[in-house]
């Protein structure tokens, strides 16, 4: 049957066609009521009935392609659950209802909040600034009153999440044609999808403005039609109405608008909720029907869109190439101070950096203008992102002064990435402000390669030191109040207070049950236990004597080394001696810098020994039931900081652990994120502190074994300075002018010296990584001392050896030494680790020390053997080693410069970080508190209360 609309678009129904009564019953399951009699064929009902069978037909079509091509998506991403939210602030239960039936037709799941009606749009905003930030939900429509999709509201919804596409971004795209960046409104989609033939025709917008008309008049523009809008209340509208080829309804018909006034032939879309009050020719159930038909043809759209939506999403969470723009430097000569060098330059916004090394927004947690947390949710993001090559900045041992390793790292990636265009990382540790306020400085980097803004860098930061702190200090005061409170009180009253009856329920904790069962008491009701299990369950019995775990502050502090707790008169007498640690030094410290997950920081934080009982089985963090409250302190900690360096370059910054005392190296999950981002060609650059004995040694055998990252190339940062030290020149000392050995040319001290490093190139050759001597050179230094240690370096086994100049020149000093990095990268890599686990602790100390420090032997004293064995029996034997040894010298004599040999090496003391996962000897006489010079840096460090302005940091 070849039926004509009357007074309709001219669309014929196909001969095809499904049987009407099918049709009807399958556009019932979306919610719209089709109960009326069927009319004569040229009666209004039939009229209606095939408009609507139409519509139904361009309905089915579009939710079974956006059923397909979801089911493609999640077949392609198995763990994909795409859900939509829809804010609701009206009472009209059907379109809800037809909005989740065909969100389930397609395979999305909806979320709807209803909000009653006459809601505020302060109200709505809320709800949609909540949702705006639910990453469960990946998209976001409206339902409301014509009166409430105001600019505020429409403007509020994320543009990635806008599936209505009626933010002012989504619209700004339409309009400037970026149709595969955008998402056009469902309403303005469906009208398009029912006109025809448009170009040339007059279209009138009637009551339809807003985004919904603006995109419209867009679209059908771009057709061909010539587009008029007006309000129901204009004068002309009327002669409009009469020359309207198409008449668009936007909103409710005013009653004094006769439907007269639009000439037959006209078709006629009404885009309102509203119903025409007029019936004309059209019953006014029908009419309804007929609204509701064209209403379930945009939100077919919007699921539509919705799926559109998450092909966008699952793109989105792609490796994203990067789009970096580099700052510019124009380097001064003389070179200025560094905090006028960092002061000079203007940072990039971190939220603009983050998007151009391709962040996420919901990525980043932004500090400020120039710091951001970066979430470890992205190691999930980009799981199947091959990681780029892995560099190590390690070093000669050095004088007092440093010898710029952390200058030399900046430099590097200054000159890959911007003036090689090769993708970059830096991953530096944070500095202690212990030697920032006392005689080293910050460590930034220097001159013209540094991290900025230096005066935050080398402050606060983003107050990971403050966590650690807290989180240490909590736990040496459980540590000092359960002894005490074990000591004044009954097996009974102890159980009572450690097991309250709350709400007149007594119950366990999460953590004592745990605790239970790792005692073998297999019981969950508290009042089950027998009086022997209640007391082997609330007595910890530590031994004041054994006790490892000491308060720390980020402040050099010389007469915090040794102090005495518990004088109150409140202890009880409790008195024991005990020390500060600065804050660096804390396990908790290390465990943020070897974590690889929030799971596995906690359980590494309860592994913590921090004394033994009286039986002498140790007593962990978990005992003392402080694990959960450590990992709350330490949540924000474990993500690390998103800063750039003066060439607009990326950098992380996390942990911070002295190499001397510590393991010295920035967070594994720095290092596994910057890999993860830099992509396959790009580098990740990292510094290991001190010399490569110390630094390099604990980075390849203890972090490398928690990580799993094998390095590509280890960059060895010497000095001509350092060199004629380690040659017989005399000592250097911090705050003290240099002698003129150190300015003047002299090349036989250069010869002598070069020992140490020809010595730290056989090192890190131990492991089977190639490595590369970058000389950082200075301006006293002559071109033939340059080119004798460069020559010296070739010859000792290092791919190349590179003078450097990034200092004075940032990474255009240093793109020589980037090429030379790129070329080792690629040689083959025959990485091994120096010693195995499963060997006794004592021989790992001792290959460490003959190998790695040149010893003839190692001697532990009493106390140290007595560790050891205690150690052994306890179960932590297959712990790697992390020496705890002066860093300026190979021995543990800070006067032997050179390459020492023919020493015994002595071992005074065994400890175990057991959350951080090694055993830590110390060598000879190590502090874990440093002190202030007679002269500390703070002296020249000052505000400027005008400005705020940071002055006299280095």
């Amino acid at each position: 049957m070849d039926v004509r609309l009357e007074n309709g678009s001219g669309v014929l129904l196909p001969p095809a066609a499904p049987p009407l009564q099918t049709q009807l019953g399958q556009f019932a399951c979306h919610g719209i009521d089709l109960n009326w009699s069927l009319a004569p064929a040229r009666g209004e009902g039939r009229f209606i009935l095939l408009k609507i069978c139409l519509l139904l037909l361009c309905c089915s079509k579009i939710t079974e392609n956006a059923k397909k091509s979801l089911a493609s998506l999640k077949r392609e991403n198995p763990q994909l659950e795409p859900t939509l939210a829809i804010i609701q602030a009206h009472n009209d239960h059907l379109v809800e209802e037809i909005n989740k039936n065909f969100a389930k037709e397609v395979g999305l799941h909806v979320i709807h909040i209803s909000l009653p009606e006459g809601s505020s749009t302060d109200e709505i905003v809320y709800e949609i600034l909540r949702l705006n930030e639910d990453p469960n939900v990946q998209g976001l429509a409206l339902d409301l009153p014509e009166s409430l999709y105001s600019s505020k509201v429409l403007n509020a919804v994320k543009p990635e999440k806008d599936v209505d596409g009626l933010s002012d971004v989504n619209l700004g795209r339409l309009v400037r044609g970026d149709a595969h960046d955008c998402l056009v409104p469902p309403t303005a989609c469906a009208v398009m999808e029912l006109l025809e033939d448009i170009g040339g025709k007059t279209v009138l917008l009637v009551g339809a403005g807003g985004a919904v008309g603006a995109a419209l008049q867009c679209m059908l523009q771009r057709e061909g039609a010539a587009t008029l809008s007006c309000r129901w209340k204009a004068s002309q509208l009327q002669t409009k109405l009469h020359h309207a080829d198409v008449v668009v309804v936007g909103s409710t018909k005013p009653d004094d608008v006769p439907v007269s006034w639009i000439k037959p032939g006209t078709t006629v879309i009404s885009c309102s909720r509203d119903l025409l009050s007029e019936r004309h020719n059209y019953s006014q159930q029908n009419n309804r029907a007929a609204e509701n038909a064209v209403g379930s043809l945009a939100i077919a759209m919007r699921m539509q869109n919705m799926v559109k939506n998450m092909e966008r999403w699952i793109q989105s969470q792609q490796y994203r190439k990067w789009d970096l723009r580099c700052l510019k430097l124009q380097p001064l000569s003389p070179v200025p101070s560094d905090i006028e060098i960092s002061r000079a330059q203007s940072p990039k916004a971190v939220d603009v950096l983050a998007k151009e090394i391709g962040l996420l927004t919901d990525e980043i947690e932004i500090y400020g203008q120039t710091k951001a947390k970066v979430r470890l949710s992205l190691l999930e993001r980009l799981k199947d992102q091959p990681d780029g090559k892995y560099v190590l900045v390690a070093g000669i041992t050095p004088t007092p002064l440093g010898e710029g390793k952390s200058t030399v790292t900046i430099g590097l990636v200054q000159a890959l990435t911007a003036h090689l265009n090769i993708n970059s990382f830096a991953c530096l540790r944070q500095p202690s402000q212990g030697p920032t306020f006392g005689v080293k400085g910050g460590a930034a980097g220097g001159g013209y390669a540094q991290v900025i803004p230096m005066e935050e860098f080398n402050l606060h930061l983003t107050g990971d030191i403050h966590a650690i702190t807290a989180a240490n200090n909590l736990l040496a005061a459980a540590i000092d109040a359960r002894i005490l409170h074990e000591n004044t009180q009954s097996d009974k009253a102890l159980y009572n207070r450690l097991v309250p009856v709350v709400n007149g329920v007594r119950g366990f904790s999460a953590i004592q049950l745990a605790r239970l069962r790792r005692l073998g008491i297999n019981k969950t009701d508290p009042g089950t236990l027998t009086e022997e299990e209640m007391s082997k369950f609330v007595r910890l019995d530590i031994d004041p004597s054994t006790i490892t775990w000491q308060r720390v502050v980020d402040t050099n502090d010389r007469f915090l080394r040794k102090i005495t707790v518990g004088q109150a008169n409140t202890e009880k007498g409790f008195v024991r001696q005990a020390q500060f640690d600065i804050a660096v030094a804390s396990e908790i410290m290390a465990i943020l810098a070897l974590t690889t997950s929030l799971q596995d920081m906690k359980e590494r934080l309860g592994k913590m020994v921090v004394a033994n009982d009286k039986n002498r089985e140790p007593v962990t963090a978990e005992d003392l039931g402080v694990t959960g409250a450590l990992a709350v302190l330490m949540k924000d900690a474990i993500k690390p900081t998103l800063m750039q360096t003066l060439e607009g370059t990326p950098v992380f910054v996390h942990a911070g652990p002295f190499a001397n005392i510590a393991h010295g190296n920035s967070s594994v999950l720095a290092d596994k994120i910057a890999l993860k981002l830099v992509g396959e060609r790009g580098f990740v650059v990292t510094e290991a502190g001190f010399g490569a004995d110390i630094g390099m040694e604990k980075f390849f055998n203890i972090k490398c074994r928690a990580s799993g990252l094998v390095p590509s190339v280890v960059v060895l940062v010497a000095t001509v300075r350092a060199l004629k030290m380690h040659g017989g020149g005399p000592n250097v000392t911090a705050g003290a002018p240099l002698k003129k050995e150190y300015t003047e040319e002299n090349l036989q001290l250069v010869a002598d010296g070069c020992c140490n490093l020809q010595k730290q190139i056989q090192i890190t050759q131990l492991f089977g990584v190639p490595v590369v001597v970058a000389l950082n050179v200075f301006k006293t230094d002559s071109p033939a001392e340059v080119d004798l240690v460069c020559k010296i370096a070739k010859q000792s086994g290092a791919s190349d050896a590179v003078p450097c100049n990034h200092w004075s020149a940032g990474g255009r000093g240093a793109v020589k030494l980037a090429q030379a990095v790129e070329k080792a990268a690629n040689q083959k890599n025959s990485f091994k680790y120096l010693y195995s686990l499963e060997l006794p602790i004592v021989e790992k100390i001792r290959i460490i020390a003959q190998k790695v420090y040149g010893a003839q032997d190692i001697e532990l004293s009493p106390a140290a053997q007595s560790q050891v064995e205690r150690y052994t029996r306890q179960g932590f034997g297959n712990l790697p080693i992390c020496m705890a040894k002066t860093h300026l010298s190979l021995s543990h004599q800070p006067e032997r410069k050179g390459v020492p040999t023919g020493f015994i090496l002595p071992i005074s003391d065994v400890r175990a970080s057991i959350g951080a996962g090694f055993i830590y000897p110390l060598v000879g006489t190590m502090s874990t508190m440093p002190g202030l010079p007679t002269r500390p840096c703070f002296y020249d460090i000052d505000l400027d209360p005008i400005t705020e302005q940071v002055t006299g940091l280095f």
